[in-house]
């Protein structure tokens, strides 16, 4: 049964890792800012344990402080009841002191695997960081070629051959809407001129009907 059910799991992983892998190559930058969304959520989450070990780390040095007090405290309780010669007295001190002394040495001890770990969590945090920043780096790489891809499809779409007669009919077109242009502006300017010469045709005219008068006078 338990063979069964790890062959049920492999199977499930392997179909999974397919799934993602045809989606990946569908899709590059999709599951990119999936990868990207996923490790920086990661790294949110690793920065507060990162925290949260730093926190831990000064309530062990906290408590250390505390226990060497208490151990100096002790010791010197311990010496005044021997010079006192209070046995009762020795014998709590002493007993004190050793569990102090125990105390100390754990957290000594504690406190130097906190700071190791502590560094050695921080380097990969800081690697964590560094990995995200790649990948966004990679992002924008992938972004440029694919927006590069699409307008060279883009442009393949429009140049090539079997469009070249929607060319030739939009150049004719255009070549005719030239030309009506300037005919028309050629015209608009017969027409100015036209009407320039009939403006100063009446005053032709008067201009001869007054010689015309002096005549005949």
């Amino acid at each position: 049964m338990v063979g069964l059910l790890q062959r049920f799991k492999y199977t499930v992983q392997a179909d999974l890792h397919e799934m993602f892998d045809k989606k990946e190559r569908k899709n590059p930058i999709a599951m990119l800012n999936q990868y990207i969304r996923e490790a920086e959520k990661q790294t949110e989450q690793t920065g507060k344990l990162l925290h949260r070990q730093s926190q831990l780390k000064e309530q062990l040095e906290n408590e250390l402080k505390e226990t060497t007090n208490m151990l100096e405290k002790r010791t010197k309780q311990l010496e005044m009841a021997e010079k006192a010669n209070e046995l009762d007295l020795v014998a709590f001190a002493s007993q004190e002191v050793n569990n102090y002394r125990t105390r100390q040495s754990t957290l000594l001890e504690s406190i130097a695997n906190t700071t190791k770990e502590f560094v050695e969590l921080e380097q990969k945090f800081e690697s964590m960081k560094h990995k995200i920043k790649d990948m966004k780096v990679r992002q924008l790489q992938l972004m440029g070629k694919e927006n590069v891809t699409r307008a060279h499809h883009k442009m393949d779409e429009v140049l090539k051959s079997k469009d070249e007669s929607t060319f030739d009919d939009l150049s004719t077109y255009i070549d005719n809407l030239a030309e009506k242009i300037e005919e028309d502006y050629e015209r608009t300017q017969l027409e100015a001129r036209l009407a320039q010469l009939e403006k100063a045709q009446p005053q032709t005219l008067s201009i001869e009907t007054k010689e015309e008068a002096i005549e005949a006078k």
